[in-house]
């Protein structure tokens, strides 16, 4: 999978958008789930970043999870700049497309379930047992 295809998917997901605070060499993706009636904008939660160039992504996973495949799979690693306890590197070109796919709506999935209830209704999130 190459970086254009990785950036469409994830900007596929319900409140997915492209964000640059760190310079346009990364691209970060937020979901926000809006405003509801009478509240202000909530700013997005992060739950991928292109990094190094477009050949790896940084992803949200539990760290039980992050553990096992780190052990299975070179290609991940610790977070690059991240929280080395929840957050993997992922060089996406040594992997299957599936798997990355599988991947980064792992990361989307982890960080809508921590939002309320409201927010995951206007994403018409389906939860984590729909996957």
């Amino acid at each position: 999978m190459d970086a254009q295809k990785l950036e469409q998917f994830c900007l596929s997901f319900p409140g997915a958008y492209a964000d640059f605070p760190f310079g346009e060499e990364y691209a970060v993706f937020k979901v926000r789930a809006g405003a509801g009636a009478g509240s202000a904008e909530v700013p997005g939660k992060m739950f991928a970043m292109l990094i190094n160039g477009n050949t790896r992504l940084n992803l949200k996973c539990d760290p039980p999870v992050s553990e096992a495949l780190r052990a299975e799979y070179p290609a991940i690693t610790p977070g690059y700049h991240m929280s080395k306890r929840h957050w993997i590197t992922v060089e996406f070109g040594a992997l299957e497309d599936e798997f990355v796919r599988e991947l980064v709506e792992d990361s989307y999935d982890l960080v809508v379930s921590k939002m309320t209830r409201a927010q995951q209704e206007r994403l018409r999130w389906r939860g984590l047992a729909a996957n």
